[in-house]
Order: C-alpha cells, then sequence, then structure tokens
C-alpha cells in the first residue's frame, strides 16, 4: 500500500510536522506499506479559484503547483492526515489544498490525526464532511491528540514513553484499520 501522509499545517511554529513523522515512523513498520510525507509547505498553491468546480469541470486543465499536488495525491492508495484544529475547524492552508481535489482521492481511504482544543475533535468533524464531498472514505477510527502531548514531540517524531504508550496502540489501530480499508476499496475499485 501507498501511503501519503499529509502535513496540514504550514504555520510558523507548527508541530504537526512531527506529529507525521511519528505517524510515518509507526507506518513504516507495518508489512507492506510505503509511505510518502507529503507537505503542504512543499506546494505553493495559490488560493483556490477556478470558475468550476474541479468535479463538474470535464476540460480542467491544471498546471504547475497544483498538477504536481494532484499527481502527488493520485499515486498514493490511501492517506493519513495530520491536522492541527484551527479555530475550531481546519488550517486554511489544508482545505485549499483540498479544494483543488477532484477524483484523485475517490474511493480510498483516509485517516485522520489530529491535534489541538478538544483534541482537534471539531477538526475531524469538518473532515469527516469534507473528504465524503471529495469521494474519499473516512475510516471510523482517529487519533486526537490533546495540545500538550502533540507540542512535546521533538523534530524525529518521538514523544515521552507514557505518552507513546498512551497513544501508540490507537495509532497502530487507526494504520491496521486503514490497511484494511485500502484493501477493501482496492477490490472495489475492480
Amino acid at each position: 500500500m501507498k501511503l501519503g501522509i499529509i502535513i496540514g499545517s504550514v504555520r510558523r511554529g507548527r508541530v504537526s510536522d512531527k506529529v507525521a513523522k511519528w505517524v510515518s515512523n509507526a507506518a513504516t513498520k507495518q508489512d507492506n506499506v510505503e509511505v510518502e510525507l507529503i507537505d503542504l509547505l512543499d506546494y505553493k498553491l495559490p488560493l483556490f479559484d477556478e470558475p468550476i468546480s474541479p468535479q463538474y469541470n470535464p476540460n480542467r486543465v491544471t498546471e504547475g503547483e497544483a498538477k504536481r499536488w494532484l499527481e502527488t495525491l493520485a499515486e498514493q492508495d490511501a492517506y493519513v492526515v495530520v491536522t492541527p484544529e484551527y479555530n475550531r475547524s481546519v488550517p486554511g492552508a489544508l482545505k485549499n489544498a483540498l479544494d483543488y481535489i477532484a477524483y484523485e482521492i475517490s474511493g480510498k481511504p483516509v485517516a485522520i490525526v489530529t491535534h489541538g482544543a478538544s483534541n482537534g475533535g471539531q477538526a475531524v468533524a469538518h473532515m469527516r464532511g469534507i473528504i465524503p464531498g471529495l469521494l474519499g472514505v473516512t475510516i471510523p477510527t482517529f487519533v486526537g491528540l490533546p495540545w500538550g502531548v502533540a507540542s512535546s514531540f521533538d523534530t524525529e517524531g518521538n514523544i515521552s514513553a507514557d505518552d507513546n504508550g498512551q497513544f501508540a496502540g490507537l495509532l497502530d489501530k487507526v494504520l491496521i484499520e486503514l490497511t484494511q480499508y485500502s484493501t477493501a476499496l482496492a477490490t472495489m475499485q475492480k
């Protein structure tokens, strides 16, 4: 399974990149999983301003950063979106990037890992509305990290043994569920 881990924040001082490395470290221990970190900072996407929604534009032509972003997404079999909760939702940069999507994630599973106020619960709720609109499938289980835990990750995605022990089992459950959904959905797409 080709797993794209999307880092959903571009803010200075962000912690999503560290949390994403934690997810990546766990995912690489799974059998038959190839991980790609997809950092929104690497894509200089302008504000989405296409005149027609991508799913309804049969003549759509993408170029530059948008094309590169969409091609990267299309190459993946499954995704983990790592996002903070900003102002009771997801970051604007993440929503903007998702607005470019037409069919690249169609029928593919998406796991959500959040952090922030209320463990990112409101960001999860919004993602559960956004992803189906993009024809992706959110898996039921998610990881929600309290701000204090998320901010304690080092640059390699490591946290204290106590915090890791508390959340690593949940992350493993999410990754196993994601693999199961990926297998099941792949057979449906044939």
